[in-house]
């Protein structure tokens, strides 16, 4: 047995905590919300008092929201500075580029490990344990935590040394995905303006031409406008394209789809949709092209 602290029980951090308590780790957990911390310490973790107690697990996994959160909960020079010695910080959030070359600077100064560990896949797929980890840092710290990141998911991505790589990968992954739902509503819109029934087109185009779960996934949320709960959501997807748009603009590069899905998603969440999942973002097009209301 092992022992590992979580840091962040939310929609991904619980079933995160949850598989590792499963596997036979003896697991610390903490929020914000107590409720969670609860639910946890039922199936059998640990709760800890504040984050500076949960870094007495030698390893602590957070995941949270933004770079806000990473900040507010992790950046405390007094928090790293009394972390024990060896301790390593595996952070599984989507954060800025910045931000994370920011944190790996601060841990070091402090003799803390930091590795960032950024995932693929939708809650379901957390529960499972299947998620895809791209993971970067130290390979010795990345070794280490190896055994962890295995119990979360079906495949580690090295993606290199300096764990701002493993996070501009994320980054550009969620890009694409916001890319291929805003696509996807275009289609089915005008598909539906020609009396094409929505599940069909996408049944056709994910078995044809666009296998994945991507495609599949998100062409059925949008052919059957189920929004809510949300896997991810609308909010969560501006702040991901925000991300990439920061990265591009420090590169001196330029993103031009990058700004039409930056106003697609801001002009949802002022439509109402901000806590819908993103695929909702289909509506704005359906809207356009004088689709059929929603029921």
């Amino acid at each position: 047995m092992s022992t590992i602290a979580v840091v962040g029980l939310g929609a991904m951090g619980k079933p995160v905590a949850r598989n590792l308590v499963t596997a036979g780790h003896e697991v610390t957990v903490w929020n914000r919300s107590p409720q969670m911390v609860a639910d946890l310490v039922a199936a059998g973790a640990r709760p800890a008092r504040n984050v500076s107690e949960a870094f007495e697990s030698g390893v602590v996994f957070s995941v949270l929201t933004d770079d806000r959160s990473v900040t507010d909960v992790f950046l405390d020079p007094g928090l790293l500075a009394g972390a024990p010695e060896g301790a390593v910080h595996v952070n599984l959030a989507t954060v800025s580029t910045g931000l994370a070359r920011h944190a790996a600077r601060l841990h070091a100064r402090h003799g803390v490990g930091y590795v960032a560990a950024p995932v693929f896949g939708r809650v379901p797929v957390a529960e499972a344990g299947l998620l895809n980890v791209l993971a970067a840092g130290d390979p010795a710290l990345i070794d280490r935590v190896q055994p962890f990141l295995d119990v979360i998911g079906t495949r580690t991505w090295r993606l290199g040394d300096r764990p701002e790589q493993a996070n501009i990968v994320k980054i550009l992954g969620n890009y694409l995905v916001a890319s291929a739902i805003q696509s996807l509503g275009e289609a089915i819109s005008l598909a539906e303006h020609a009396d094409v029934d929505a599940a069909t087109l996408v049944e056709l185009l994910t078995s044809a031409l666009f296998p994945g779960p991507v495609y599949s996934g998100y062409g059925n949320l949008i052919a059957s406008r189920s929004y809510e709960p949300a896997g991810f959501t609308t909010s969560l997807g501006l702040k991901d394209v925000n991300l990439a748009l920061d990265a591009a603009e420090q590169a001196r590069l330029a993103l031009p789809v990058g700004d039409v899905l930056r106003t697609v998603l801001a002009d949802a969440i002022a439509a109402g949709r901000a806590e819908q999942d993103w695929a909702s973002i289909a509506e704005l097009q359906r809207a356009r092209t004088g689709g059929r209301p929603a029921s």
